[in-house]
């Protein structure tokens, strides 16, 4: 199993990329032991090239075979167990995983037609660099909550 999270967009120095780091390294560390590997972070360069380019460079980056799981405002929203629950079953299935983040504009329409699950962390609409700290969060409390660890607590 391979896990990948693109993003279109470089997080600069600074709070974001400091969260990013410190939960996929907690991430790393906890998910070893229930078999789960590091996260692999893509980052997508497509200065104004649009949203038709940026998902060209984005299936591009994909792992041959990966589910395509994507961050959506109209995707699900799963609570933490769920999540965690549904890494489990793609862990358990020896399924490679690329979580996708579209650019400021979101994602194309043929990308998100194409995805294979696809994630909302609520109604609003979040700023794409704050959203990859958040999916940060929830994977680091997904292998947290499959290492048997109370997930509020994580």
């Amino acid at each position: 199993m391979r896990l990948q999270l693109i993003a279109v967009g470089r997080l600069r120095k600074g709070p974001e990329k400091a969260l990013v780091d410190d939960y996929l390294d907690r991430f790393a560390r906890t998910g070893r032991g229930v078999g789960l590997p590091p996260v692999a972070l893509v980052e997508i360069e497509a200065k104004g090239a649009g949203m038709a380019a940026e998902a060209e460079a984005i299936e591009r980056a994909v792992a041959p075979g990966a589910v395509v799981a994507i961050l959506d405002e109209r995707g699900r929203q799963a609570t933490s167990p769920e999540f965690a629950a549904q890494l489990g079953r793609w862990r358990d299935d020896a399924r490679d995983v690329a979580f996708v983040i579209g650019g400021a504009d979101g994602l194309d329409a043929g990308l998100r037609g194409r995805a294979d699950a696809a994630f909302a962390f609520g109604t609003m609409v979040w700023p794409h660099m704050l959203i990859r700290a958040m999916l940060a969060e929830q994977l680091y409390r997904a292998a947290s909550i499959l290492s048997g660890s109370p997930y509020h607590r994580t």
